[in-house]
């Protein structure tokens, strides 16, 4: 596992390094995207020698008997997470995004208002909209450059029109992981206003050292009858091509709504997914997620020891994820301002902070999940863009 191999990604369909000219101008040759959420590192030989397994074989028909798929997360989150999980309750979608429009359509209707945390991921937001449903925006409170959840504030928002909490934990892009009485007070309010808790934990692998995620399960055992758990390799392993992604519900009322959903849409499993997935969820798989972390914690503690002698910027204290939130409020400078010379002084893409909702106004995402090397490019194109303020 080398990840400070530099591997070529532009003319490869990367939306990644191609996109990035076209939607932010940022120039393909000279540029460094650090924008959409998956890494330049190869994944896990383990998974490599399963996609060279099917290719060897040839014949790329319907997935059949996943016994051993199931098996590979249930082993995955009860020898990661602590989390006891019965096989019986996964369901198997083309990603997260995806299982977002099914959780959607199966408890709600159109007109219903969907919560969520924001500044919070911006494809939450995207599809809520495009399925007819309100967003319902609850501002986490900027406390001492972290976030933290304010329940009184989001108790006098709610009208009982709302349906749903779509919960993003860990915390992207504030890579927030929450403690157990943060998950314990998102429960209670979904009680209170009797709400689906939807919990999205597709980061739940890349947790910074001195942090520990925990399952929405573990910590509020007595939501299970309106819990549903989003999870996925994809971010953990860089599989995200792959569209593979998991939900899992114990309740059995809930379970047979989704069910439902999936046959009406005809939603069945990705087979080179399902392949990479069982692969990933290994021993083999862990010992490189171990590696991987430690070597994204040195690639965080980089990136904020540069971005902090820039005058005006403060990247928040990255607990989870690979993406770095930084704040430019402090430059006095306009979105526009701060964007350009990022995007055109820099030439570095980053997502904007408006996507993410209220609260991101301010701030750009960065990825770091990339090798040292070009992380410590990056740091010496802020320093020197933004070099007046010196």
């Amino acid at each position: 596992m080398n990840f400070d191999e530099h591997i070529p990604r532009l003319g490869t369909h990367s939306v990644k390094w191609d996109m990035m000219e076209r939607l932010y101008g940022v120039p393909a040759d000279t540029g460094l995207s650090m924008w959409v959420a998956d890494m330049d590192f190869r994944p896990p030989l383990c998974v490599q020698a399963a996609v060279e397994k099917m290719a060897a074989h040839g014949i790329y028909g319907y997935y059949g008997d996943d016994a051993g798929y199931r098996e590979a997360i249930r082993w995955w989150m009860q020898t990661r997470h602590g989390w006891a999980l019965d096989p019986d309750h996964i369901f198997t979608t083309h990603g997260l995004v995806n299982a977002t429009g099914l959780v959607l359509d199966a408890y709600t209707a159109p007109g219903d208002g969907v919560v969520l945390m924001t500044p919070v991921y911006h494809a939450f937001a995207r599809t809520i909209k495009a399925a007819g449903r309100k967003v319902v925006e609850c501002p986490l409170a900027l406390v001492d450059g972290r976030y933290e959840m304010d329940f009184d504030a989001w108790d006098a928002q709610m009208t009982g029109a709302e349906r749903m909490l779509i919960l993003c934990s860990p915390h992207n892009p504030g890579g927030r992981v929450w403690t157990r009485e943060e998950l314990r007070g998102v429960a209670d309010f979904c009680l209170r206003h009797d709400l689906v808790l939807v919990s999205d934990e597709i980061h739940h692998d890349l947790v910074m050292p001195g942090h520990r995620h925990i399952a929405m399960p573990l910590a509020a055992p007595d939501v299970a009858d309106r819990l549903v758990m989003l999870t996925a390799t994809t971010k953990t392993f860089n599989i995200a091509g792959a569209h593979i992604g998991n939900v899992i519900i114990a309740d059995e009322g809930l379970r047979a709504k989704f069910a439902n959903r999936i046959m009406a849409m005809g939603i069945s499993g990705n087979s080179f997914g399902m392949n990479m997935a069982e692969a990933a969820y290994s021993p083999e798989g862990a010992v490189w997620v171990d590696a991987l972390v430690a070597y994204l914690d040195g690639n965080r503690r980089l990136f904020d020891a540069g971005v902090k002698e820039i005058p005006g910027l403060r990247s928040m204290p990255l607990e989870a994820t690979y993406l770095s939130w930084v704040d430019f409020s402090g430059t006095g400078m306009a979105p526009a301002e701060f964007k350009a010379r990022v995007e055109k002084a820099a030439q570095i893409c980053a997502n904007h902070g408006e996507t993410f909702g209220s609260g991101g106004e301010s701030c750009l995402r960065f990825n770091i999940a990339t090798p040292r090397a070009r992380v410590q490019e990056a740091v010496e194109r802020l320093q020197s863009a933004f070099g007046d303020l010196q």
